[in-house]
């Protein structure tokens, strides 16, 4: 049977009390009392009652992550990373992980809500943000701890994380101008996603700096899918004047392009050049390998995680918002000699 309280009080002769104090670490017990006390629990191989302590501190030692997914499978390298990264550094406070997936929408928020009102969970994790954001409007509102991985036009300051976007996708469009392409199409993410607007703009200010005519047809929005990808992937591919080029906003997509294009007979890297955008594991294991900018997201999960960490242990963070910036990973995708 599991060593208790009471037996440790009948070993060393006080009260439950003075044991309880003592073992929480409470001033008010004298230092050779607390010795004691400790030694004959680790003597008894007592291990404290998890729940019992999280009532007391009226906390729950578990951080709150709802992966914004669409459909019945995850299958997003991207979410994978960030999981891995946030995971770990939780174990490394002894903190639990809450994990939960919906898609965007009421279902979503409710789940917000029952995480906050519940007491689920001590703090949470937002990414993906999006404009006028209602999560994170929802947990300000709430003074409820969190971090955010994105920024949001909500009107109000929160700590946050987040890459710069539009400096990576200037340098790949630079990247594919400088190759001779002129004709670049942009598959971007949906623009609701802040990230989405950031990565469009980068692709516009580097088509202007180099004196290339935007193409508004040349743009068109993706699922953030392989599936996605390779659906738009054709449709431009298929045009009577097609593109010689194609940025994608995500690898996934990316990806999706790339089996679009071989599909009609068009060698990648020759025939057009496709490029992505995350550096997720199967970037440079593709057919052929693909040409993207990297964020390094397994840190960014630590990071973020973190940020939150040193929240709930009421520590005044030296930085509220961090912008990391990426960097142009050449793959044979694009045509050119590969090079980091």
């Amino acid at each position: 049977m599991p060593v208790t309280l009471k037996d440790i009080a009948e070993k060393v002769g006080y009260s439950i009390t003075t044991v309880s104090r003592a073992l929480a670490g409470y001033d008010d017990v004298a230092e050779s009392t607390r010795q004691r006390i400790l030694r004959a629990a680790a003597e008894m191989g007592y291990h404290p009652n998890a729940t019992a302590r999280r009532l007391q501190k009226r906390r729950t030692d578990t951080i709150g992550f709802v992966i914004p997914t669409h459909g019945p499978r995850f299958s997003d390298p991207f979410f994978s990373e960030v999981l891995a990264g946030i995971g770990n550094k939780a174990a490394e406070w002894d903190l639990d992980l809450l994990v939960s997936t919906r898609a965007p929408g009421t279902e979503e928020l409710q789940v917000y809500e029952r995480m906050v009102l519940g007491r689920r969970v001590d703090g949470l994790l937002v990414v993906r943000t999006r404009h006028r954001d209602q999560r994170i409007a929802y947990l300000i509102e709430q003074g409820f701890p969190f971090v955010a991985f994105g920024r949001s036009d909500v009107d109000a300051d929160f700590p946050y994380l987040d890459v710069d976007g539009k400096a990576g996708v200037r340098q790949l469009t630079q990247h594919l101008i400088e190759l001779g392409h002129r004709r670049i199409a942009y598959v971007s993410a949906p623009l609701n996603l802040v990230f989405a607007s950031h990565r469009l703009e980068g692709y516009r200010e580097a088509l202007a700096a180099n004196g290339v005519f935007f193409d508004e047809t040349l743009v068109v929005v993706g699922e953030l899918t392989e599936r996605s990808g390779y659906a738009v992937g054709r449709e431009l591919l298929i045009r009577e004047r097609r593109p010689t080029a194609i940025i994608a906003c995500n690898d996934l997509m990316a990806l999706g392009v790339i089996s679009a294009a071989q599909g009609l007979g068009l060698t990648v890297g020759r025939g057009v050049a496709v490029a992505g955008f995350d550096d997720v594991p199967l970037a440079e294991h593709a057919h052929p390998p693909l040409t993207t900018v990297r964020q390094p997201i397994y840190e960014i999960g630590q990071r973020i995680c973190d940020m939150l960490i040193r929240l709930l242990r009421e520590e005044t963070l030296e930085e509220r918002h961090v912008i990391l910036q990426p960097k142009l990973i050449v793959r044979e995708s694009c045509g050119a000699r590969a090079r980091e």
